[in-house]
């Protein structure tokens, strides 16, 4: 899995490509929850439109970020979902019950009200 962020008006924006397996968790950890551990960042913005596959152990690290910004009062959004090949996987997880989807990223700044 490749992951690239970038952090713009108070938001970590998190792009996720390839594979997002159980094998891919230590490489999650440090590249993305570590960065909004030691910064306190309170909103991210998964784009995931390149996400090929994702197993529980993913969608359950998406959830513990959702933990993470919700206890800071800030949102987790996920973006360009419906063209991932991804999102009926997501979907029977029901982590859309927790995570708020947008159509791209310049949404997202509407959304959070930065």
């Amino acid at each position: 899995m490749e992951i690239s962020s970038e952090f713009r008006k108070g938001i970590l924006f998190v792009r996720l490509k390839g594979k997002f397996l159980s094998e891919e968790m230590e490489k999650f950890r440090t590249e993305v929850i570590e960065k909004i551990e030691t910064c306190g960042l309170r909103s991210v913005v998964f784009t995931i439109d390149e996400l090929t596959e994702i197993d529980l152990k993913g969608i359950h690290s998406m959830f513990y970020v959702y933990e993470m910004c919700n206890k800071n009062a800030g949102k987790v959004l996920l973006c360009e979902l419906y063209e991932s090949p991804v999102f009926d996987r997501m979907r029977k997880n029901r982590i859309f019950n927790y995570v708020h989807l947008i159509k791209n990223e310049l949404e997202a700044f509407e959304v959070i009200q930065v």
